[in-house]
């Protein structure tokens, strides 16, 4: 462990907290390349969803970079880094958040034209507001190397400046503070209001329990709808406890497992995301699936369709009045 304020980052945190990164990196590509490549999965949803992935793909190659280089002093490439990350973070805050707004309303208040008109300010608050607070912190000098107070080897407040509590709070804790709050209430409340639907439809049950995909299908979103809350604060949770630890002072804060898990959440987000809105939904899964094995399913398929073709064929042939008469012919 580290002495006095500066908290040592370990080669094993490096590689685990490295490869949360990648899987974010890859993660977040994968959303944006299912998004791109099949039309009919454009929804609004889905296309904030990108947004976000965008962002959080920028996040995870500035934590990997900073992660790979454990800044030790204000280098010019150590505030480009931070500088990024300080954006990208911030963006996927309020990207988060406004997915959560757009379903509420689009859900809860069943209001589509809405929900579809609040993209444009969603654009001009996720990535204006994170855009400005990173141009003002850097014409004033705030970013720059943190001694991995709160982070792990990364650079983002300089913890050298006074005031420097004050720009972590708005570089990304007051944020992420509102995101803890905003996001279970808004889930909670779309969950209500679909559970209140459901009993308003109690006397068509019978009629639902004999459909098992339609039971499948709301069961899952049910719980793609408590998960997404609850993975969001279980990544940031780490990060938020060693910025309290830092204020009080505590020496808990350079704890070597309390520091891995600061790293893994605040780099896990992209994969997370690919886990939930890919891997566990079906439409997605399926195409991906396929796309990955195209060639045997395509070569199975060939052969299955030029042997069915052939059964076809020679069924006809046999049926057809020619053909007994051929049979006949040759029995003679």
């Amino acid at each position: 462990m580290a002495d006095g304020n500066q908290t040592e980052v370990y080669v094993y945190e490096q590689v685990v907290i490295l490869l949360s990164c990648v899987l974010s990196f890859l993660g977040s590509l994968v959303i944006i390349c299912t998004y791109a490549t099949w039309r009919d999965l454009r929804t609004t949803p889905r296309k904030l969803l990108v947004f976000l992935s965008v962002a959080d793909l920028l996040s995870a190659l500035s934590y990997f970079y900073g992660v790979l280089k454990v800044f030790n002093s204000n280098t010019k490439d150590c505030i480009a880094q931070g500088a990024i990350s300080t954006f990208a973070n911030t963006s996927s805050f309020f990207w988060t958040v406004a997915i959560a707004i757009y379903l509420y309303i689009f859900i809860v208040k069943s209001s589509q034209r809405l929900a579809d008109s609040l993209v444009l300010y969603f654009h001009l608050i996720s990535w204006g507001v994170p855009l400005s607070i990173t141009v003002a912190a850097l014409a004033l000098q705030k970013i720059g190397y943190d001694a991995s107070e709160v982070s792990v080897g990364w650079c983002w407040v300089s913890i050298q400046e006074e005031d420097h509590v004050l720009w972590m709070l708005l570089t990304g804790k007051i944020w992420e503070f509102l995101a803890y709050v905003t996001l279970p209430v808004l889930y909670i409340l779309i969950k209500r209001h679909i559970h209140k639907a459901h009993e308003a439809l109690s006397e068509y049950r019978p009629i639902l329990a004999t459909s098992p995909t339609s039971q499948s299908l709301s069961t899952m979103a049910d719980r793609k709808l408590t998960l997404i809350p609850i993975i969001f604060i279980a990544l940031r949770m780490w990060s938020t406890i060693r910025f309290l630890l830092m204020l009080a002072n505590s020496p808990a804060r350079q704890n070597p497992v309390l520091v891995t898990l600061h790293g893994i959440g605040n780099t896990f987000q992209g994969a997370a995301n690919c886990v939930m809105f890919v891997l566990c939904t079906r439409p997605v899964r399926s195409r991906l699936v396929a796309l990955l094995c195209c060639r045997g399913r395509e070569t199975q398929s060939s052969s299955d369709t030029l042997s069915q073709h052939t059964v076809h064929t020679n069924t006809d042939r046999a049926n057809s009045p020619r053909a007994w008469e051929k049979e006949g012919e040759e029995e003679d």
